[in-house]
């Protein structure tokens, strides 16, 4: 796999692009992939997601969150086959939000969802100028917020009870650790939640899918999504991510399966060894019961 570094015009952020090992494939051979050669790398855990944690039911309208980048553009298609398999019966609608992303970016999300098949509406919502404006140094918490709320805006509006985002495996591991290494808390990304402001349960089906196996899905099908899609934050961004990423990289050197390890600490949590933990805003410790 070829992956190349771009510095981003406006700042020294440094963008991960991957460039395609083949020519762009017919939609029926990228279709075809998912459920056959990528079968036990995307499919099987998607619908091991989507049963553990019951993210999917009937009467269920789901609005899948397409940000042009490659994860939520391999979301839209695993929830068109699961919506052509599946039994249970659901809706399912497609939006994405331009946040202000800049000529080029806009025309490779709108010429990747017509390519691809995916029926969805891209909608203006002018977060990247707003957020900013009201945090100028550090924009990117007030970005993510606003977009989260837009999202659950235009979700609601479209009459949908849930809202499916692209966060994937090697998000939530590295969420783990950096709420560990640099908030001095244990916690994790949860598969679903109840949004706190709207009537809406936000879903992660991609929850199993590991990072890399979405980035050889995107190679061997020459698909080239959007890389980096903000036009404001580019020399502001927060580098805890990639440097838990590199972390995490030289660990799994020596131990191949230390992702999947600390997935599963965040399932196996013993009160009995824990000094102190919350719930529901109040504190308990392990003295309590001495």
């Amino acid at each position: 796999m070829e992956i190349k570094n771009i510095e981003s015009s406006i700042g020294k952020v440094v963008c991960e692009a991957i460039i395609p090992d083949v020519p762009l494939k017919p939609i029926e051979e990228i279709e075809k992939s998912i459920q056959r050669k990528f079968r036990s790398e995307l499919w099987t855990p998607f619908i091991h997601a989507l049963k553990e944690f019951s993210m999917i039911n009937d009467g269920d309208k789901i609005a899948v969150a397409i940000s042009g980048g490659k994860d939520s553009l391999l979301l839209a298609k695993l929830f068109q086959e699961l919506k052509r398999a599946s039994k249970t019966k659901f809706e399912v609608v497609f939006i994405s939000m331009n946040p202000g992303f800049n000529e080029e970016n806009l025309k490779r999300l709108e010429k990747n969802l017509q390519y691809l098949n995916i029926p969805g509406e891209i909608y203006p919502d002018n977060v990247f100028q707003i957020a900013e404006k009201i945090a100028k140094d550090y924009p990117c918490y007030m970005c993510a917020k606003m977009r989260r709320g837009s999202l659950y805006s235009k979700a609601t509006a479209l009459g949908c009870n849930k809202l499916a985002l692209g966060h994937h495996f090697d998000d939530v591991v590295e969420t783990t650790l950096m709420s560990m290494f640099y908030m001095a808390k244990f916690e994790t990304m949860l598969p679903k939640l109840k949004a706190d402001n709207f009537d809406m349960e936000l879903i992660r089906p991609l929850y199993y899918v590991e990072e890399e196996n979405i980035k050889k899905w995107v190679r061997t099908n020459g698909l080239s999504p959007m890389n980096c899609g903000c036009t404001v934050a580019a020399g502001k961004t927060s580098s805890k991510r990639k440097e838990t990423k590199e972390l995490l990289d030289l660990l799994v050197k020596n131990n191949p399966n230390i992702k999947k390890s600390i997935m599963q600490s965040a399932k196996n949590v013993n009160l009995e060894k824990i000094v102190g933990w919350k719930n529901k805003g109040e504190y308990f410790s392990y003295l309590d019961n001495m």
